[in-house]
């Protein structure tokens, strides 16, 4: 069993490894992310932050909709007595992390949907410890672990207010659905799950990397993955501190491959035939041109998916919560 780690006293107040607690009246492992995060750049304080993590709550989510362009709160997805998730987590996709090409234009602004997670409509996991990870297929306190074909998300986030130089130091969140469409969080039995969301931090070659399972499609919309970037993992606690909200289009042909096994995705293959990019009330109005994402793999050795984004500081963000497809 993990131990709390113990603070020290000092005139200023408790502190931990040298650093005062953000949070005086709460013990370590409560203390949030940017707290786990200056813990994880000393280096003393690497091994305490594996403790920090093992009790931590985290992520986010949106869920599925009807049929249509409105958004509900109902996921259209079959529904089942027992959360699309099992105990054992599904084989690592191999996979490759190198940057993607610059994109032509700025990545668009999409609606993050009524349920990301981020505080901005109901519940807000990115203030907790154990946000900043790159393996979202188990839920952070030990809960269920999401069932899928392995996927490896790669995202090169590039600064188009600075010459277009990876942006490294920004922070991007992600979540997507399950299998059947559900959301961790939100959807009907894995309320209490907290899988398929996590926040990563942009490395010097502007790429960040996930390992997930490849998300399923529900009726009425294109299969996607949302994202977040802010301009620091510091700034990830308000998420009106975006600076872009966006979503990855997947491939048709990789989905259908995905699909075929619907022992895996039982709706999935259905859902997809009724949909297309240029109908889907998110990608139609230019069928997803800057957000259709490339792919490499297999459904045994997994898949690789692949986008460049193009985040420009100098415009106004116009994404958000609600509004829009889901």
């Amino acid at each position: 069993m993990s131990r709390i780690p113990d603070t020290q006293m000092t005139p200023d107040g408790p502190a931990y490894e040298g650093r005062l607690l953000d949070r005086a009246d709460e013990p370590v492992v409560d203390q949030g992310a940017p707290f786990d995060i200056r813990t994880l750049v000393s280096r003393r304080g690497i091994l305490g932050l594996v403790v920090l993590g093992a009790g931590a709550a985290t992520l986010a989510a949106c869920t599925p909709a009807a049929t249509g362009a409105s958004a509900t709160a109902t996921p259209t997805a079959t529904p089942t007595t027992t959360p699309t998730a099992t105990a054992t987590p599904t084989a690592t996709p191999t996979a490759s992390t190198s940057a993607a090409a610059l994109p032509a234009g700025e990545i668009p602004d999409e609606t993050a949907g009524p349920y990301p997670g981020d505080g901005s409509n109901g519940p807000d996991i990115l203030e907790q410890s154990g946000i900043v990870r790159s393996d979202l297929r188990s839920s952070l306190d030990g809960g269920a672990t999401a069932a899928g074909t392995p996927m490896t998300l790669n995202l090169t986030i590039f600064d188009a207010a600075n010459g277009d130089v990876p942006f490294t130091g920004a922070a991007v969140y992600v979540w997507h659905c399950d299998t059947e469409g559900n959301y961790s969080m939100y959807s009907s039995n894995i309320e209490n799950e907290t899988y398929l969301r996590g926040v990563q931090v942009v490395g010097d070659d502007g790429v960040v990397s996930f390992t997930s399972i490849f998300p399923g499609c529900y009726d009425g919309r294109w299969p996607h993955i949302h994202f977040e970037v802010y301009p620091s993992v510091d700034a990830i606690t308000d998420a009106s501190n975006a600076i872009a909200t966006s979503q990855v289009a997947l491939p048709k042909d990789t989905c259908e491959t995905v699909y075929a096994d619907t022992s895996l995705y039982p709706s999935s293959a259905s859902n997809l035939s009724r949909v297309s990019l240029d109908s889907d009330n998110v990608f139609g109005d230019d069928g997803g041109v800057l957000e259709l994402a490339t792919t490499s793999g297999d459904n045994a050795n997994g898949w690789t998916v692949s986008l460049g984004v193009r985040v420009d500081t100098t415009t106004t963000p116009t994404a958000g919560a609600m509004p829009g497809g889901r």
